[in-house]
């Protein structure tokens, strides 16, 4: 195949470049390097089936030759991303999504949205089926990503009956390993940071939310099959184990052999209190489910960090 990844350069993007490039096919990586970083990608510079374009795919968006999948994973992904950068989150979903369409419509190739669980926003159901419609707070300050997803996950629909395009929706829950960025701003990323470094590990609220960490390993490969398959329709990806945040604080002091303390601050506005995905349709009909474990998993972004700081 040859593909587009939009958001080639971010931290699931820079992946998702690096399986398909291995499975053969020819990728072109598109990224405004807003929230991606170069450094992600520079390793498949060599590789004459990989060509990077610096580019913003809100703005009209066309690619010279045939074009088998568009994959659509462009968005500051993170909270302190898409509050520092509320009106292009809203861009990207909205206009981004409704160029990357496009190129796919004109090329009459397979489109698959990275969608999110941040769909479901605050959940009264657990675990979150894809028939749950969500509990969403449109004006609250995580609105702009929530709502952003939401319409792209509409957009696509619309393409897909009205233009019959070949569509994919992936709902992604919370991912984690190597390539995020010290300064993400997600609870991994800040605990592994803080650990490594000795300063107190920070946790928002009375830590007992939960939340469900798939290593991004699995999720590429989950991605990667959707993608094989003609199922239209949302497919929740992540790992179904949950945890509070404080089991998790515990599992990385342990394992950084840290002796940090916790500190405990207030929770922000809009924090989702549960997130667990049911993964019964991921298993049904990709045959995927996760296999790394959570502590093998961290064991492996761990290293990394360690390597980077």
């Amino acid at each position: 195949m040859r593909v587009v990844i939009t958001g080639g350069a971010g931290f699931i993007g820079s992946h998702l470049c690096e399986y398909f490039l291995e499975k053969g096919n020819e990728v072109i990586c598109i990224d405004n390097l807003l929230t991606g970083k170069i450094e992600n990608i520079e390793h498949l510079f060599g590789n004459d089936k990989f060509l990077f374009i610096k580019y913003d795919v809100t703005n009209y968006l066309h690619v010279v030759g045939k074009v088998d999948a568009v994959l659509h994973f462009a968005s500051p992904a993170s909270p302190a991303d898409f509050l520092a950068y509320p009106i292009p989150t809203l861009k990207v979903g909205a206009l981004g999504t409704h160029k990357a369409l496009g190129l796919a419509k004109e090329k009459k190739a397979i489109f698959l949205l990275a969608s999110t669980s941040e769909v479901y926003g605050d959940p009264e159901v657990t675990p979150q089926p894809e028939e749950y419609h969500g509990n969403v707070d449109a004006i609250g300050v995580r609105g702009v990503y929530d709502e952003a997803k939401r319409f792209a996950e509409a957009m696509t629909m619309a393409y897909h009956r009205y233009h019959k395009l070949d569509v994919r929706i992936a709902r992604i829950f919370n991912t984690y390993g190597p390539r995020m960025r010290v300064n993400d701003g997600r609870v991994i990323p800040n605990f592994i940071y803080q650990a490594l470094s000795g300063k107190p590990l920070t946790i928002y609220g009375d830590g007992n939310q939960t939340r469900s960490f798939c290593y991004i390993d699995d999720l590429v490969e989950g991605i990667y099959k959707l993608l094989l398959t003609d199922y239209p329709y949302p497919v929740n990806l992540g790992n179904p184990r949950e945890i509070t945040i404080n089991t998790l604080a515990r599992i990385i002091l342990d394992l950084t052999d840290s002796k940090s303390a916790i500190e405990y601050k207030p929770l922000p506005e809009g924090d989702p209190k549960r997130r667990n995905p049911d993964i019964s349709k991921a298993r049904k009909i990709l045959s995927w489910e996760p296999r790394i474990s959570l502590e093998e998993g961290l064991k492996r972004t761990i290293a990394w960090f360690r390597r980077l700081l």
